[in-house]
């Protein structure tokens, strides 16, 4: 077997073998075959495709290129979820104790910042003295004491996807649907997962920009994850907008405690597009881990759970357990921001039209919430705060947004980006619909 010929015959619309794929997997991750060759194969990948059954022989053998976190044993369900990456996505944070406090156990391996999408280990990192970095035993102890962890992806867990991916970058093969597919697949199912929810975002401020791209996307995600033995279901949302209130670091954490609390800001409830996707997704985590019956049902419950307060305690429990300080975090809600701000205020009485999802994930990027580049800074405290969001009536004069950076030079080029993000229409604009579709093999 030679990789020359495995790639003439992908370039031809060949169907590879189990064996052909790990033969190019293992060859590859033992520097045996060069990244020249698998360059050219993923490019053949990205004209030619991977069927369901091809995509779970790559999912596979990418996790058999590492190990795999020891979780024998545990009692379950280990139900997870994964977001394809949004603006002001913090369900993460408030999802993984809602679903433990439910009765799941999640193991979660979260990922960075990079572009204009957030991170959630960026978010866990403005916590104060939270460690993100877990052994494998730090990891199954966390399983069992406190329902869920959440930590960067080890360097052991899955080394074909770190070497592919950073040649997917530079060879213009990231969008091919079966090696996301089996990128997000094979960490998932590394780390112990055994039913996933996937939450496949389009839109302006999404990498699916359309539904019926972000539906490819899921129907590759959940059918392949049923040709591996797993339940899945994907959820399709709408990405046109910010989600909930905040863009930024320490302000997504801050908005994430406070919906644990079952609050929002200056007395009103939480988010309600924050609050109608967390239900949802845990609803269906509920499902996936046999749970309910129904996502009704998962929801139902994932609301009670919230409201007695033990998503709360979850979280707390996971903070201290992870190395965070839960006292001074709570202590700084509402004041840890950095030192320049701007505001933007309506110039006229109507509705808003909405915001730009990819225009502000860009300012809160420039603003140093994101990286551009792997290497850049991260600052926690710098951020976006929206106080109005698309159909709800304002004022002229009235204050749409915040800016918060840590100089005024920033601050002044995010607020002459955003000046482009919105619009007011003097007609009534329906609320967007956040759901929209969902791929399930349950």
């Amino acid at each position: 077997m030679r990789a020359v010929e495995l790639i003439m015959d992908k370039r031809s619309g060949g169907e590879h073998s189990e064996a052909q794929i790990r033969f190019l997997v293992e060859g590859y991750t033992k520097g045996q075959i060069p990244d020249y060759q698998i360059s050219a194969w993923m490019m053949a990948v990205y004209f030619r495709g991977m069927s369901f059954r091809e995509t779970g022989y790559l999912t596979r053998a990418m996790i058999d290129s590492g190990e795999v976190l020891p979780l024998e044993g545990l009692a379950g369900p280990l139900v997870d979820k994964h977001s394809t990456g949004g603006v002001g996505d913090k369900i993460s944070l408030m999802l993984a104790p809602l679903a433990v406090a439910c009765g799941l156990k999640v193991p979660m391996m979260s990922g960075r910042a990079l572009g204009h999408t957030g991170g959630t280990l960026d978010k866990l990192d403005a916590i104060p003295g939270f460690s993100t970095k877990l052994t494998n035993d730090q990891i199954r102890q966390a399983l069992v004491e406190v329902g869920y962890f959440m930590t960067g992806q080890s360097e052991a867990v899955v080394p074909a996807d770190r070497l592919m991916y950073g040649l997917r970058d530079v060879t213009a093969t990231v969008e091919s649907i079966p090696l996301i597919t089996a990128s997000i697949l094979s960490k998932k199912f590394a780390e112990g997962a055994q039913a996933l929810v996937f939450d496949v975002k389009a839109g302006r401020g999404a990498f699916m920009k359309t539904p019926e791209e972000a539906r490819a996307l899921a129907e590759s995600l959940v059918k392949t994850a049923e040709s591996l033995g797993r339940k899945s279901v994907a959820l399709l949302t709408n990405m046109e907008q910010p989600l909930g209130r905040m863009t930024g670091n320490f302000l997504e954490v801050e908005e994430a405690v406070l919906f644990l609390r079952g609050e929002g800001y200056e007395g009103t409830p939480p988010a309600a597009d924050l609050l109608e996707l967390t239900l949802r997704q845990v609803g269906w985590m509920l499902v996936a881990g046999g749970q309910c019956t129904t996502v009704e049902q998962g929801e139902s419950l994932a609301r009670q759970r919230l409201e007695d307060g033990s998503a709360l305690k979850v979280w707390e429990k996971n903070v201290a357990f992870q190395g965070g300080d839960v006292a001074k975090l709570n202590s700084q809600l509402g004041l840890r921001r950095s030192r320049f701000k701007a505001e933007l205020r309506a110039e006229a009485e109507g509705y808003l039209a909405g915001w730009d999802a990819l225009t502000c994930g860009l300012a809160a990027t420039s603003l140093g919430a994101g990286r551009s580049t792997k290497t850049d800074l991260v600052l926690p405290e710098v951020g976006l705060e929206f106080h109005r969001k698309q159909g709800q009536r304002v004022k002229n004069g009235e204050v749409l947004l915040t800016i918060w950076a840590d100089t005024e030079v920033k601050r002044d080029e995010a607020l002459s980006r955003l000046s482009q993000a919105w619009s007011i229409v003097p007609l009534p604009v329906a609320t967007p619909k956040l759901l929209l579709g969902e791929v399930t093999a349950l």
